[in-house]
């Protein structure tokens, strides 16, 4: 950090502590006098030109890092141990690969095999999506995390910033579907194909991706981030948005209050119904009665929203401790690991998917072996029953 200099009498030296950004004035046939312990904590004395005359010593303190140490106004770096550097960037960076691959697996078979197009499905490619997307950018919040100082630029920081807005917001916006969709599949299996079809699913999901764009850009401009004249009292190097009141009331009830309790209260009613048709079908086969398809296409649905509503749980387990700890006072260290716990959710849907999708396993198998290289293969007979 360059010496923060001020107008000085003819007889009076400057003795600079760039750690704390202050000055000390004192006379030059007492410099000699200043206080041992402040010389004994620097690391090196130098003079410093003041006013094109005079000259000052200025204090290096080799402790305190910067973000720019040529610019006044950087920000302050904060220390880290590099066993913390190693582990931080090793664990993002197996992270997010492991994110990426995992989902990308996910949208290559909904994709490529025709058998998997269906309303569902298309709701599990845009999560899919959306969390591959969460796993590209997790190394540059593996950057931001440890180095705590932005390096990219303020244009590029606005953008991150509308990045990360939108797909967090568009993971609880998927999340909703997929509760709407299993509700109406499970509760009025009659109305599921007349009311739900592929165009139209693919229509709202294309709605909701545009809504969500358009609420994270209004959340940064009326904020007044691209607006550089309230920005004054940030220090140079850090990348954030300061938000206002009303607007965290706002994005509260639109993130959390409103779409958390709606996902809930579908998915008890959806478990409510579950439970009445397994009674009905398990009484049909102990009476030796004739289990009709429908009954076995509503147990088949009803796996799929038991499923479902896994990914939905994993969701909050992973979530509720942020939405909690963002409105409390908390260490750095533990807001870190929370905010690294949200990540890590993108990377989990997938193993819910392997776990309990058998077709999902069965069309990884064929896309790693690269089978789906040979001709008409996108035909292939994929089981669809979950």
């Amino acid at each position: 950090m360059g010496a923060h200099s001020k107008p000085l009498e003819e007889e009076e030296a400057l003795l600079c502590l760039p750690q704390d950004r202050v000055c000390v004035s004192s006379p030059c046939q007492i410099i000699s006098d200043v206080d041992s312990k402040k010389l004994e904590s620097a690391d090196s004395l130098h003079w410093c030109p003041v006013d094109d005359s005079l000259m000052a010593y200025e204090i290096e303190d080799q402790e305190t890092q910067y973000c720019f140490p040529d610019i006044n106004s950087s920000c302050v770096k904060e220390k880290r141990s590099s066993q913390g550097y190693i582990i931080i960037y090793l664990f993002a960076s197996l992270l997010s690969a492991w994110t990426v691959f995992l989902n990308l697996l996910v949208i290559i078979s909904i994709s490529h095999f025709k058998k998997l197009h269906t309303p569902t499905n298309m709701i599990i490619l845009s999560l899919a999506v959306n969390d591959l997307l969460i796993g590209v950018v997790m190394p540059i919040e593996a950057i931001r995390q440890t180095e705590t100082c932005w390096y990219f630029g303020n244009i590029f920081c606005g953008l991150y910033l509308l990045f990360i807005s939108l797909l967090m917001s568009a993971s609880l916006s998927n999340l909703v579907l997929i509760a709407v969709d299993r509700y109406v599949a499970v509760c009025h299996p009659l109305l599921y194909p007349q009311k739900i079809t592929i165009t139209k699913t693919l229509m709202i999901i294309c709605l909701s991706w545009v809504w969500l764009s358009a609420y994270s850009i209004a959340l940064l401009i009326n904020n007044g981030y691209f607006d550089t004249s309230h920005r004054s009292d940030e220090c140079y190097g850090e990348c954030l948005a300061i938000i206002s009141f009303s607007w965290i009331i706002t994005d509260l009830f639109m993130s959390f209050m409103f779409p958390c309790p709606l996902i809930m209260m579908l998915y008890l009613r959806i478990f409510y119904v579950v439970h009445q048709q397994v009674k009905v079908i398990n009484s049909l086969m102990k009476g030796g009665k004739c289990v009709t398809e429908g009954s076995v296409k509503r147990k088949s649905e009803s796996k799929a929203a038991l499923t479902l509503g896994i990914i939905v749980a994993v969701y909050m387990l992973c979530w509720i401790p942020y939405y909690i700890c963002s409105l409390i006072v908390i260490s750095s260290t533990a807001m870190i690991v929370i905010i690294w716990a949200v990540y890590a959710n993108s990377a989990l849907n997938p193993l819910v998917y392997a776990l309990f999708y058998p077709w999902f396993k069965k069309t990884a198998k064929l896309i790693v072996t690269l089978k789906i290289l040979q001709p008409a293969s996108s035909l292939s007979n994929i089981c669809t029953q979950h």
